[in-house]
């Protein structure tokens, strides 16, 4: 299934930003981000948990990629095993993809234990998901998005209990020939910062108190502005020009 939204009426497109859902999300888990980055200029299409059918999931965001239709550049931005799905993109060198967005890359062998409980306020921390609220906790502090993914924006359980293909790049060595910026949260339970940074190729934005769903959590505001600073940057050339810096 694919989601879109596009730029206000009357504004020049500036781009096309392709969102690659993690384990378990439908489109509708990315529906206050895409509007958001859409009211920037850029045209979102959304692919739905794109580990149910990863061939087929290449495929769609594959045409995505070379429609004409769509103005460039074109980026693909991954949550989850989204992130994953964005690398595998790249390291198949997709025509038209000009850069990624990587968001709570998740790290093979730090998955919570389906049989345990919630711990918090302690480091490391121990993950046990025995219900769908200590999910929630995990996912995002933001309870409008927590309220989308009640109604049916996620599975619940799949964020714990699916595999990841084996079909998505795991080397953690993999650099892309493209742009590519992370964006990952200090307090991500699921996939905890320290065993992540090192799989991060390029720079990594980490966000303060930003759980698992670092795009939809609390601080979505200010890693929507991130990205869309990133965007800005890449229209101007690969090399990602500045456009704004702090005063000496």
């Amino acid at each position: 299934m694919t989601d879109s939204w596009d730029e206000p009426t009357g504004i020049a497109p500036r781009g096309t930003v392709i969102v690659a859902a993690g384990r378990g999300e439908t489109t509708d888990a990315y529906g206050r981000f895409g509007r958001r980055i859409a009211a920037d200029g850029y045209r979102v299409r959304a692919l739905a948990d794109v580990t149910a059918d990863v061939e087929a999931s290449l495929a769609a965001a594959g045409k995505l990629l070379v429609d004409d239709s769509l103005p460039g550049p074109k980026v693909v931005v991954g949550s989850d095993t989204g992130a994953l799905f964005a690398l595998t993109l790249a390291a198949r060198r997709a025509p038209g993809l000009d850069a990624l967005i990587l968001a709570g890359l998740p790290v093979a062998g730090t998955e919570p234990d389906p049989g345990a409980a919630l711990v918090t306020g302690t480091a490391p921390a121990v993950v046990l998901l025995p219900d769908w609220g200590a999910e929630l906790e995990a996912r995002s502090a933001c309870p409008a998005h927590r309220g989308v993914l009640t109604n049916g924006a996620a599975l619940p359980g799949a964020l714990f209990s699916a595999q990841i293909p084996t079909e998505l790049i795991g080397d953690a060595g993999f650099v892309p020939a493209v742009p590519t910026l992370g964006l990952h949260g200090d307090a991500d339970l699921v996939s905890p910062l320290e065993a992540a940074r090192g799989r991060y190729p390029g720079a990594l934005v980490t966000i303060a108190g930003g759980r698992h769903d670092v795009l939809n959590d609390v601080t979505h505001r200010t890693v929507a502005a991130t990205i869309v600073l990133f965007l800005e940057r890449l229209r101007l050339g690969s090399d990602l020009p500045e456009i704004a810096r702090a005063a000496a």
